[in-house]
């Protein structure tokens, strides 16, 4: 069982399902800290690749990506679009649509 934040927040982070996305602040109120949304941007940056996290279904508030073109940005939004999620004109996610919540049961595709 997770004990620590950080651990938390990985935990909740690789239960995000495909084709679906949530958000850094989200993800910190499942962990414990409803304030820690940057703490969650700082583990997904650290933690990723060591820990095999879908570090691509993590995006803001406003269903956005919040990493800039040419740093990133094009990558997370190849890969979600590559699971079905569909962006806006300008390139925003439905959340009403694409939002998963921790807890929610996850669909098996």
């Amino acid at each position: 069982m997770a004990t620590t934040f950080t651990e938390r927040v990985r935990e909740i982070i690789k239960q995000i399902p495909q084709g679906k996305v949530t958000t850094y602040g989200i993800i910190a109120a499942g962990a414990g800290n409803g304030s820690g949304a940057r703490q969650v941007a700082r583990i997904l940056h650290s933690s990723s690749k060591t820990h095999g996290l879908p570090w691509h279904r993590v995006v803001n508030r406003a269903g956005k990506i919040s990493l800039p073109p040419g740093r990133g940005y094009e990558m997370q939004r190849d890969l979600l679009l590559s699971e079905g999620i569909i962006f806006t004109v300008n390139d925003v996610i439905d959340l009403d649509q694409f939002l998963w919540l921790p807890g929610e049961k996850c669909e098996l595709s």
